[in-house]
């Protein structure tokens, strides 16, 4: 097992991290901003190294940094956590390359399915479903797009190869709008990823949000661990989770289940990772695989009783898969409420030192967050301060459980966005399960 790991993160999922490495004994090191030395996870590794200034693109995002710090402290291996560079195959590569171990991927693995046309290709090629599409990069030959369009049939949309959280993609009703859609949202994907390659997709008009969790070794071995519904969405941006997804019978799981654990095979994947869909009809189409952990990974874990990060690290040290599909139960139901730091109304975010703060407790509730009270919220990252999860033996039950966990919760001195969670939680039409991705977008509260 890796005996020293640097966290290469902030926030909740490095403290989630820390919690595991001090479970595996695995010395650990935080690397941190100047605006994050009173973290909970810096206040309690082994070793800490201040690697900038506050702004993520000196801190978070220097790879010289991060490197050095992994040097100068002898850790062996390197966590990315989620977001920042967790994604980033430059960052694996220069990690590897400098005789460390980085938790995840390959980083031509990272490569392949960051690109969102290379991604579809790959995935095409080992079985898995996917939407009706260009089958490759728009050009600006123009009479060719509008034979994709026509082909594909109207509404198409248009997306970033390299774009990610709901941006670079735009909606095309009819052939009067697709030009200039295309024009547009290439210019918009320059600029906001630095690639302006795009793709058509056939738009779906009413899909669900279903992702389905893998764990693969590397060594021709891979399983995975149901799906979640991640269809709860304000602007592309996922605001609750929940496993199993309703409505998914174990014979539709198993199904695309298998076809994920086979593609996993197929292209040599190397440790967690989730294959998202969309869900229309009784059928799965690929969107795109995050090759890292993911955000909502606690409900999975409540359901199968697996902690993803200590498979990431067993993996990460070499060693092979320790459980079979067969192996894998699934028991109960599980949801997950991102808390914000931020305007339930107007959304806008709301940093600020937390005054008075009470986590919520009782039976079959989990609090994952990295604030406590007197902890200044910064300005310079993400607004979610904190994750709450509930398990029951059914839906109704861990409904229930939420309700009372998000009435718990006190913090004062900072907007959260609790009041929006508990609407959403209350809703009947949320209560009976099911519903597609637009559902938030078509309430006018939202």
């Amino acid at each position: 097992m890796i005996e020293k790991l640097l966290i290469a993160n902030r926030g909740e999922i490095a403290l989630r991290i820390l919690r595991t490495c001090k479970e595996l004994g695995i010395a650990t090191v935080a690397v941190h901003s100047v605006v994050d030395r009173d973290l909970q996870h810096v206040l309690l590794a082994d070793e800490t190294v201040c690697i900038g200034p506050a702004n993520g693109i000196d801190s978070y995002l220097n790879i010289p940094s991060i490197i050095s710090a992994a040097e100068v402290t002898g850790a062996i291996a390197i966590h990315p956590g989620y977001g920042f560079l967790s994604e980033n195959a430059n960052f694996a590569e220069q990690v590897e390359r400098s005789g460390f171990i980085f938790v995840g991927p390959k980083a031509e693995t990272i490569r392949m399915m960051g690109d969102k046309v290379s991604a579809i290709t790959a995935m095409k090629k080992a079985g898995i479903p996917c939407i009706p599409g260009s089958n490759g990069f728009l050009n600006d030959d123009t009479r060719r797009n509008k034979e994709h369009a026509k082909r594909i049939g109207y509404p198409v949309i248009i997306k970033a190869s390299g774009g990610g959280g709901g941006r670079g993609m735009r909606v095309v009703k009819s052939e009067s709008e697709l030009i200039q859609a295309i024009a547009l949202t290439r210019s918009e994907a320059k600029l906001a990823f630095g690639n302006d390659s795009l793709y058509m997709e056939k738009f779906l008009g009413n899909p669900r949000h279903i992702e389905i969790q893998i764990i693969s070794d590397g060594k021709g071995s891979a399983i995975h661990l149901g799906e979640r519904d991640c269809s709860m969405q304000r602007r592309h941006q996922k605001v609750i989770e929940e496993a199993p997804a309703p409505g998914i019978t174990k014979e539709i799981r198993e199904k695309i289940g298998k076809c994920c654990i086979n593609a996993c095979i197929k292209i040599g994947y190397r440790g967690v990772g989730t294959f998202e869909f969309l869900y229309e009809n009784e059928n799965f189409y690929f969107i795109e695989m995050n090759t890292r952990i993911q955000v909502e990974h606690p409900v999975t874990e409540m359901i199968t009783g697996i902690d993803l990060i200590k498979e990431q690290l067993r993996i990460a040290s070499g060693k092979s898969l320790s459980l079979s599909q067969k192996d894998i139960n699934f028991s109960g139901h599980s949801l997950e409420c991102r808390i914000n730091a931020e305007d339930s109304v107007r959304f806008f975010p709301s940093p600020g030192k937390i005054e008075r703060f009470h986590a919520p407790g009782g039976m079959g509730v989990r609090w994952e967050s990295h604030v406590y009270a007197g902890y200044t919220v910064p300005p310079n990252y993400d607004s979610m301060i904190g994750k709450l999860i509930t398990f029951g033996e059914n839906r109704s039950v861990a409904i229930a459980r939420m309700k009372n966990a998000l009435s718990e919760i006190i913090l004062e001195g900072i907007n959260t966005n609790i009041i929006l969670q508990q609407d959403i939680i209350n809703d009947r039409k949320f209560q009976r399960g099911g519903m597609n991705i637009h559902f938030l977008q078509k309430r006018n509260s939202f």
